[in-house]
């Protein structure tokens, strides 16, 4: 049976009902909860009680993750909420492995992916805190070696300004180079060979705009960011079970595997090392730890009586700084982005913050935070995005706040993040042309290709066309298979390239022979072409 605490003491609820001439009773109108200020009022809960509302949710809860992992088909899923500083729900759900009979608990550790990006925005705030740098910081004044394309972005943009998405790199700047292999100093050593978008102007989700960031905050303190995050947010805060090493995660016997979604289902296939963006995504922990975490985040930046997060850097953070998402009709809310973490109003008028995380290969994870009722939830799973975790969240959080479920979020998100796992490359659902060209003789094509950006590449002559061999250890191997001509086609593998995907491959030719490859899936920024 999932464990259940006695929440804390009561959060009176200040629901107000509105006056009418008419005389109705108040509790058939809509009540709101006055606030000190006019931009914190909200809808009330239903029934005027928090703690009672709550209670009810709990109740409700295992049935609903009993009922979504069974029409997701995830493996495995692990659950906490806290309220009033105290943890009243942990429990975990499923399996650690597809097939296996290894039970998800409380304690196993899962890899967070992108929720890492708001529990380093809080290392950051305890470096802060301790009075190291400030948001406003330039990465220049702590990273001197450091330098995007523009010299202004580079000696102006500030810690802040990469926590934020607004530096100008463009979504996924640098993950192509980690999945060729490359560590993290080389990744940042190559971004100033990226075009950049107008700085402070533009949204473009990075994680290596985060990595920036944290690495500029663990220079402030003198440390390896692995080493800072455990000073700053780890150990003060007795989170055991948490780490930003890979090797870490590897070596926790209670830890789930991650599963990709392979041919309709959720299989254990791959291994996913993010050590290169650890700020980014490169967590793992479990939901004990991060529903302390949360309580911290939830309290201010106390923990046992000490400040461990600067409290106005923590507000900073979780605020809205940039517009994350347009919306669509002028009905629509707009979705906002602070320093690491999401912020936005739920219908009833609440702030809520938090972050998602997934990887392709096989993890989604979710965090939500509603301040104005010291109440977060966390969600951990060990699947490919499929929007579980965020369903699981937002149908908990709707029975709080509304007394029942308002939408069916499973299909809402799963049609959200679909986009995540469907095949990518300018290859696929193309028809091979009917009448190809011949390729030349692999003699032709075969040798080694240089790219300033990518590094070195070699093409040598496979069973069935060619092989390219990428990355610091040509390592990265993909297989060229012939198209049309000197167009091949190949599967781009990594957490960047979901089951299905498939890309040209054009070999150009110059006055002396093949002088040029271009590969279309790794040329969304104008770098994918190497030379003979």
């Amino acid at each position: 049976m999932p464990r259940v605490l006695a929440p804390a003491a009561a959060l009176v609820a200040l629901g107000v009902a509105l006056a009418a001439c008419a005389p109705e009773p108040a509790d058939e109108r809509v009540g709101v909860e006055v606030a000190a200020a006019p931009p914190a009022d909200a809808i009330a809960v239903v029934g005027g009680d928090v703690d009672t509302a709550i209670a009810d949710a709990l109740g409700a809860l295992p049935e609903i993750i009993d009922a979504d992992l069974e029409e997701t088909g995830v493996p495995g899923l692990a659950v906490a909420v806290v309220h009033d500083g105290e943890v009243i729900y942990a429990e975990g759900y499923g399996v650690k492995t597809a097939g296996g009979e290894d039970a998800v608990d409380a304690e196993t550790v899962f890899q967070i992916a992108s929720v890492s990006k708001a529990i380093s925005s809080t290392a950051v705030t305890a470096a802060i805190n301790e009075g190291a740098l400030t948001w406003e910081t330039p990465v220049s004044s702590l990273l001197p070696d450091f330098a995007l394309a523009d010299p202004y972005v580079t000696d102006n943009a500030t810690v802040a300004d990469y926590f934020s998405h607004r530096s100008g790199l463009a979504t996924g700047a640098g993950d192509d180079l980690e999945d060729l292999g490359y560590e993290r100093t080389y990744v940042l050593d190559h971004l100033q060979l990226l075009p950049l978008d107008p700085f402070r102007s533009t949204y473009h989700y990075s994680n290596y705009g985060i990595t920036v960031g944290a690495e500029a905050a663990a220079a402030a303190v003198g440390l390896p960011w692995e080493d800072a995050v455990d000073e700053l947010v780890y150990e003060p805060l007795g989170m055991t079970h948490t780490s930003s090493r890979y090797d870490d995660f590897l070596a926790r016997e209670n830890r789930a595997d991650i599963h990709a979604f392979v041919d309709g289902g959720f299989e254990p296939e791959f291994a996913r090392d993010p050590d290169p963006q650890a700020p980014a995504g490169g967590v793992s922990s479990n939901v004990l730890d991060l529903a302390v975490w949360m309580n911290t985040v939830l309290a201010g930046g106390e923990h046992d009586g000490r400040q461990i997060f600067d409290p106005d850097a923590l507000i900073a953070a979780t605020t809205g700084e940039m517009v994350s998402g347009h919306p669509m009709d002028n009905t629509w809310r707009t979705s906002l982005y602070g320093y690491g973490f999401n912020t936005e109003s739920a219908a009833g008028g609440r702030t809520v913050i938090g972050h998602s995380g997934g990887f392709v290969l096989g993890a989604a994870t979710n965090i939500r935070m509603i301040p104005s009722l010291d109440l977060g939830i966390v969600t951990l799973s060990n699947g490919a995005p499929y929007g579980l975790p965020e369903a699981v969240n937002a149908q908990f959080l709707d029975l709080v706040q509304y007394g029942e479920v308002t939408r069916d979020w499973v299909d809402d998100y799963r049609g959200a993040v679909a986009s995540l796992t469907a095949p990518v490359g300018d290859l696929v659902d193309v028809a091979p042309p009917s009448d190809p060209q011949p390729s030349g003789a692999a003699s032709e094509y075969t040798g080694t290709y240089a790219n300033d950006y990518f590094g070195e590449l070699t093409v040598s002559e496979a069973a069935e066309g060619l092989a390219v061999a990428m990355g610091p250890g040509k390592d990265y191997v993909i297989e060229l298979a012939p198209w049309d001509g000197d167009v091949f086609s190949f599967a781009p593998t990594g957490e960047n390239a979901p089951e299905g995907s498939l890309s040209s491959a054009t070999f150009g030719r110059g006055g002396d022979g093949v002088a040029t490859l271009t590969l279309d899936f790794f040329d969304h920024q104008g770098l994918g072409t190497w030379r003979r």
